[in-house]
């Protein structure tokens, strides 16, 4: 389980509800329905990092079969009302499973790993993910390792360094893309949009 003075996991217990509510506002929900398109109605789909549940509830709702999960007890709890089902308190590491999922979902979660251990997880989706399977992940730009004003640790990667941490990792196919957004802590920032085929 993970640490309570974990100082991300200390945030998101502390603003689980307010998290939880902003998270599900103007969603746009363009990469997700992509990701939909790409697999198979009924697809079995693992959604990291699954926050306030907005996402799974979409995939849920479009007929496949999702286990969300979440490192935070307070996020999940948070997911289970919303979702009606259980959801997994899991953190990244902690993903032992091999070829159980067509689709790998993590929209603004894997930014909290750390860098040294981003290649591990990334190790564990891939061996996670079924052939032909498809992974979704996004991460703020940045030049160093470090921590939001709000406390939250993030990796902030360069687009070049993350690329070649992606690149350790024999996807047949691999594509990523900068845009903007605008995050929790009001502040706009730059999204690496990653899209990965195993």
């Amino acid at each position: 389980m993970p640490e309570a003075r974990d100082p991300t996991l200390a945030f998101y217990a502390r603003e689980a509800d307010a998290y939880a509510e902003w998270s599900g506002r103007d969603r746009d929900g363009g990469d997700l329905d992509t990701f939909m398109g790409l697999l198979g109605v009924g697809a079995q789909v693992l959604e990291l990092g699954c926050g306030g549940g907005h996402d799974s509830l979409r995939l849920l709702d479009r007929g496949f079969d999702v286990l969300p999960t979440d490192g935070s007890p307070e996020m999940a709890r948070q997911a289970e009302r919303r979702l009606g089902r259980p959801v997994r308190v899991m953190r990244f590491t902690e993903l032992e499973v091999a070829a159980a999922f067509d689709g790998v979902w993590a929209c603004a979660s894997l930014l909290h790993a750390p860098r040294a251990d981003l290649v591990p997880i990334l190790q564990r989706v891939h061996r996670a993910l079924r052939p032909g399977g498809v992974f979704f992940s996004s991460f703020k730009e940045g030049n160093a390792e470090g921590s939001d004003s709000l406390g939250r640790h993030f990796n902030f990667p360069t687009f070049d360094w993350l690329r070649e941490q992606f690149e350790q990792i024999p996807w047949t196919r691999l594509d990523m893309e900068r845009r903007s957004s605008n995050g929790y802590d009001g502040i706009d920032v730059s999204l690496i949009a990653v899209w990965a085929h195993r």
